[in-house]
């Protein structure tokens, strides 16, 4: 079965509903990995929720496969300049090497992400995503998991390293890499269906917000 049948699969007992009225930001650039944006996307909207493609600037990104393949092009909704985490409900990192490479150097990036998780916003990262997380100093403390190579970064930024294929810290969900996101789209659907009620412990990262 491939990832997007097992993906499809996973989703089949998601109420349609679900996530209606709930607005996500995906936040990427180029080099993001194509499946890590595209499934959890498809995973919000058959939910019943809205995304919205958030990047440096307006214009297109670059996808790739595999992290070295160019994929697809994707037209962002809007630039992190037009943004704050007050227009949404939740947030989703995808992965890729030079995305979060990227990002992680936006003085304005970093601080939309810091500000989700002192309102106490879920978020969701998988494989090399956690990278802004660790530039924005909200893993401290947290438990999560990540591509093998970045994991060094995310114990000397004071998290907690697992490796298992979809862990939820109180509304921090985060997986490894492609292989996990049946697991990880079944798990943001859930955590962002109660976004109305604070699941992220604000005051553990007061210091970052």
């Amino acid at each position: 079965m491939t990832t997007e049948e097992t993906t499809n699969a996973e989703q089949t007992d998601v109420p349609e509903h679900v996530l209606a009225g709930i607005r996500v930001a995906i936040l990427a650039t180029n080099g993001v990995e194509q499946v890590e944006l595209t499934e959890p996307r498809a995973a919000i909207f058959d939910a019943g929720g809205t995304t919205e493609l958030v990047s440096l600037d307006v214009g297109e990104i670059q996808a790739m496969n595999h992290d070295t393949e160019a994929a697809d092009v994707f037209t962002v909704d809007r630039a992190i300049s037009e943004v704050s985490a007050d227009d949404f409900e939740a947030l989703v990192l995808p992965g890729g090497t030079t995305n979060p490479d990227a990002l992680r150097q936006s003085t304005e990036v970093v601080d939309f992400v810091k500000s989700f998780f002192a309102a106490g916003k879920p978020v969701g990262v998988i494989c090399h995503g956690a990278w802004t997380l660790v530039e924005a100093d909200v893993v401290r403390g947290r438990t999560l998991t990540s591509y093998p190579s970045i994991r060094t970064d995310i114990r000397n930024a004071g998290g907690i390293v697992v490796d298992e294929e979809v862990v939820d810290d109180h509304g921090l969900v985060s997986s490894r890499n492609p292989d996990d996101l049946p697991a990880f789209c079944a798990k943001i659907v859930e955590v962002f269906a109660v976004t109305r009620h604070p699941v992220l412990d604000a005051g553990a990262t007061a210091d970052a917000g």
